[in-house]
């Protein structure tokens, strides 16, 4: 009976894997929407009545529900190198001239779109996908298998005669059409509409719940075959077999003869791409031959083998309608310039960024100007020029405003910087929610269920004004909000009782005095055992803690000057909030690593890094955070990259694995 049933599934899977493969690969569907539905429905009940036949490759999966807290850093076994860009004809001269001074026999190129989106490297291994990480700096990225295996373009299982383990490499994009619905459905909650598809694609892969992913309709296209050993002799021929794998591939990518060819291929999309019902910046162009692209090599930062060719930005005019004033979470003000709507690039631009009151007097802004505005690198507005021959003769030029938008207070404006910002951080509501929101945050206190929405909501209730206000909360206080349901509110309540526990340094992290990152909250909490000893130390005091410079300890002094920040910590504290280091925290077990520093690299099967960190500070030892003479240990975990070379090079540094580590630490 067993077998019967695990048969029955495996035929499903197998047969909506193939579905899926017709409609998202092929454009064909051969089954109907509702038929398809009904076995997908089918094959939940199996799996659901089974569970011991879970396999993370079912196409039931598509539909995501995991919930990723962290996302894990993972280095990349192959580099995912950037590429060089051209920006015209004679750049694309040189580069052939450049590829012929190595190659002897003719180049052929493959010439691909460029989509505009978030670069992403998918592990195969027999057939089924197991990992998926973003590009991140190249060397190491995020792992997001969950979310990656929500989107229908990428398989989760492959076809044919293809290899045991290889990489894919690809782009996650958004279409205009899905990112227009998605702006629409905000539009309707009152949300701030998203800038782009590309930001937009770029965040929605590191969204917590795979499901709301998948509400997103993320696309993929798959362009780059990575492997120790590489089945086919050219670029063109990998395509058109990962193709036949099931992998989805660009149907505009084309095999040119030569660089006339590639020229031809670019003036035809440099006039069509806004037909598309994606985004492109520009076209991507790759020598065919495998063994062309192997003499050719690489430099420290792209293939010599590649190239970007960039579209030039696009520029059109329109009307300046007005100049309205945004605050930002620490009090920052952004001029932005309201414009007429405009076709631009493919989208309509209604705004764009004036960044500061120099841009404006730069610029010689009246108000109803007609302007020129272009896209910075395809993706944000900006004003770049004024059509003077348009100005009215009576028109006024923009003054930047002297008080703040949203409570009038009066701004202020440092000599060494070229903001203006609102003083009043503790009753301007821009500043106070997002003071709230920085509590909140993953980094900080971490509370579950507050999200920026939610904080919100209950700013204007009356329901918060700081951090403390969280500690009084109660459930029929939160369940009239919108969207709140009884688990939601449960589940805040839950949170904010969990935050309780969060350590010293990170509430010193959370509460949110001005210069005091992460970092410097570590070394204040290394320093100063309480709160109160902490409020009661002079600048001259700070200044002795390591990397606490006069800003930061002005900062400091001043944050613990106002009466309203000394009555938040004391409520913070009598809730129960740790305001003082818990038992054995930075305690120094041993002096042994006095004066040596150390940095760890790679994956880490031991320990977790920062376990690692807080031995190294526990026995004396100082942790780093790049390679330098300064280093005295680098310690490499498996796959470890450019930081391990980087090392050897210098020569100096001694190289530890993690046993070596342990061994160094019990001596």
């Amino acid at each position: 009976m067993s077998d019967n049933i695990s048969q029955k599934i495996e035929d499903l899977r197998a047969e909506l894997h193939q579905h899926n493969y017709n409609y998202y690969q092929n454009d064909h569907a051969t089954i109907s929407d509702r038929e398809f539905d009904l076995k997908l429905k089918e094959l939940q009940d199996l799996e659901k009545e089974h569970p011991e036949f879970f396999d993370p490759n079912s196409p039931t999966l598509r539909v995501g529900g995991e919930i990723t807290k962290n996302f894990p850093t993972i280095q990349h076994q192959f580099r995912m190198y950037s590429l060089d860009n051209s920006y015209d004809f004679d750049d694309l001269e040189d580069w052939e001239k450049r590829i012929i001074k190595t190659i002897d026999d003719p180049v052929e190129f493959v010439a691909e779109l460029k989509y505009d989106g978030a670069s992403i490297s998918i592990f195969y291994e027999n057939g089924k996908l197991i990992q998926a990480v973003t590009r991140g700096d190249g060397f190491q990225g995020d792992e997001i298998t969950n979310n990656v295996r929500t989107i229908s373009d990428v398989p989760l299982t492959l076809k044919d005669d293809f290899p045991n383990q290889f990489f894919m490499r690809g782009e996650i994009y958004l279409t205009r059409k899905n990112f227009d619905k998605i702006n629409e459905r905000r539009e309707e909650e009152g949300l701030d509409l998203f800038m782009n598809p590309r930001n937009t694609a770029s965040g929605s892969l590191k969204m917590q719940d795979s499901a709301e992913v998948r509400k997103r309709r993320l696309s993929a296209v798959l362009y780059q075959f990575i492997s120790s050993e590489t089945p086919f002799e050219t670029h063109w021929e990998l395509l058109q077999n990962a193709k036949k794998w099931g992998f989805k591939i660009s149907n505009e990518a084309k095999l040119c003869k030569n660089l006339e060819e590639v020229k031809e291929f670019i003036n035809f999309w440099d006039e069509k791409r806004h037909e598309l019902p994606f985004e492109i910046d520009g076209i991507v162009l790759k020598v065919n031959s495998i063994k062309q692209q192997s003499q050719l090599g690489y430099t420290a930062k792209s293939p010599r083998w590649a190239m970007a060719y960039k579209f030039k930005a696009e520029k059109v005019e329109t009307e300046l309608q007005s100049v309205t004033y945004q605050v930002g979470r620490t009090g920052a003000i952004t001029p932005v310039a309201n414009l007429k709507p405009v076709l631009l690039a493919g989208t309509i631009v209604k705004r764009a960024s004036l960044h500061n009151e120099d841009i404006i007097k730069k610029l010689g802004l009246h108000d109803h100007d007609y302007v020129y505005v272009e896209k910075g690198g395809e993706i944000i507005p900006k004003i770049v020029g004024i059509n003077l021959e348009k100005r009215a003769s009576n028109s006024q030029e923009i003054e930047y405003i002297k008080n703040c938008p949203e409570c009038g207070t009066e701004l202020l404006k440092l000599e060494d910087q070229a903001i203006h910002f609102c003083p009043n951080d503790l009753h301007c509501p821009p500043q106070v929610v997002g003071r709230m929101i920085h509590y909140v945050s993953r980094k900080a206190l971490d509370i579950e269920g507050l999200g920026a929405e939610t904080i919100e909501q209950l700013y204007r209730e009356k329901l918060v004004e700081n951090p403390a206000d969280f500690y009084v909360l109660k459930k029929e206080q939160l369940l009239p909000l919108e969207r709140m349901a009884e688990k939601s509110a449960q589940n805040i309540i839950d949170g904010v009782e969990k935050s309780k526990e969060i350590p010293f340094e990170k509430v010193l992290f959370g509460i949110g005095i001005k210069h005091v990152g992460e970092t410097v909250a570590k070394k204040l909490a290394k320093n100063f055992n309480t709160i109160d000893d902490l409020k009661n130390a002079t600048a001259e005091e700070l200044i002795q803690v390591e990397d606490i410079g006069g800003k930061i300890a002005e900062s400091i002094v001043k944050f613990f000057n106002d009466s309203e920040n000394i009555l938040m910590i004391e409520r913070l504290k009598s809730y129960g909030v740790q305001l003082e280091k818990g038992e054995n925290t930075n305690e120094v077990l041993s002096n042994s690593l006095e004066n040596k520093t150390f940095l760890f690299t790679g994956k880490l099967s031991l320990f977790t890094r920062e376990a690692a960190e807080e031995m190294v500070e526990k026995h004396g030892g100082k942790n780093i955070s790049a390679v330098s003479k300064n280093l005295n240990y680098l310690v490499v975990g498996e796959k470890a990259g450019s930081k391990l070379k980087k090392a050897q090079d210098i020569g100096t540094i001694e190289i530890l694995d993690e046993q070596q580590f342990l061994n160094l630490i019990s001596e």
